[in-house]
């Protein structure tokens, strides 16, 4: 399946999920560069694609400088930010309807919280029949274990599990 992927760039949208300052600081300095830089890289590729991307983030209450979008990836101008107040992003936000409004059929997901965010992501637009794709390398869980069954096992009964390599060589580009 892998070896087949395509990008449609109009009927595709990126989901940056919880690349916030506040989950991210949990992680080791290696870990957040790797993650970063690697997202960041299809974030490059996907702007100059003229890929829909959303960045989605978790404001339970009041913004502050800890709840900001990271640096090395925030939104450049024109990207939807959208804010939910729960753990995945259909029920408090009108991510529905911005992708039916640009008639996207396909999430490609990064996020960090693979077992949170990206879990309920991966559930409900599949519920709701989304292609989707899980970058595994852009998502990011402090268990270990559980990164390894959802990624070997879970998500690929719903998802195309693919690095960030294989999608941008799918976007015609090799990672570095």
């Amino acid at each position: 399946m892998t070896n087949q992927f395509r990008v449609d760039q109009c009927k595709t949208a990126i989901l940056l999920l919880d690349y916030q300052n506040q989950w991210l600081k949990s992680y080791s300095d290696e870990v957040q560069k790797e993650a970063l830089g690697k997202a960041n890289e299809i974030l490059t590729k996907a702007r100059l694609e003229n890929i829909t991307i959303i960045y989605v983030e978790v404001i339970p209450s009041e913004r502050s400088p800890e709840l900001e979008i990271h640096p090395a990836i925030f939104p450049k101008a024109g990207e939807i930010v959208l804010i939910k107040r729960s753990v995945g992003p259909f029920s408090t936000t009108n991510l529905e309807e911005i992708l039916t409004r640009q008639d996207v059929d396909t999430l490609v997901l990064m996020g960090v919280g693979t077992s949170g965010c990206v879990l309920t992501t991966v559930r409900f637009a599949a519920d709701m029949h989304y292609k989707l794709v899980v970058i595994s390398d852009c998502c990011l869980d402090h268990d270990d274990e559980v990164q390894r069954v959802l990624m070997g096992k879970i998500f690929p009964r719903q998802a195309s599990v693919i690095t960030a390599k294989q999608f941008l060589q799918a976007m015609g580009k090799s990672s570095q």
